[in-house]
């Protein structure tokens, strides 16, 4: 998976390993996506996007990892379990990224709100983590604070694009 910090677990020229956020941006958008998706399906218990967004996490780390392992990288030789634990670390914000979404939903019984009212707190908190990924990439690529600001909006607008589907469906 290419960044834009350049190879992941590569030191950069200051001698910092570099991150991929990459991972943390798609993981966002697809709990956005779930959420948004699950949201005009109608009512049902909080367990259950809970669980569908955890596991949707899951099921595209593991893709991800699949394609990582059994794409370029078999081409070249077959990998060896180093690799394996290699590409399933540098893929897990996928799954980190479905967590802040499904504690939101899970926290919005306790904070009064209803099924809707999670959903639409459990949406904010998944496009302000896409938003906030991309900025950490961009920050530990060494962007220009404009390329951060560039960055930054054009996810605002994807995350924004999603919540546009959830008001266009209902």
């Amino acid at each position: 998976m290419s960044t834009i910090a350049g190879t992941p677990g590569a030191p950069d020229g200051a001698g910092r390993t570099r991150q991929d956020y990459t991972g943390g941006i798609h993981g966002s958008l697809l709990a956005a996506s779930v959420v948004i998706g699950a949201g005009s399906l109608g009512r049902f218990p909080r367990l259950h996007l809970v669980l569908l967004l955890l596991l949707t996490g899951v099921v595209f780390w593991t893709a991800h990892v699949h394609a990582q392992l059994f794409g370029a990288r078999l081409a070249r030789h077959a990998p060896d379990r180093r690799t394996v634990l290699h590409v399933c670390r540098e893929e897990w914000p996928i799954v980190k990224a479905a967590v802040p979404p499904a504690a939101a939903v899970a926290a919005g019984g306790l904070l009064g709100l209803d099924v809707q009212g999670s959903l639409w707190l459990a949406v904010s908190v998944a496009v302000a983590g896409q938003v906030g990924w991309s900025v950490a990439a961009a920050r530990s690529a060494g962007a220009p604070w404009r390329l951060v600001a560039v960055t930054a909006s054009v996810n605002l607008l994807l995350g924004l694009l999603i919540i546009s589907f959830k008001v266009v469906l209902k």
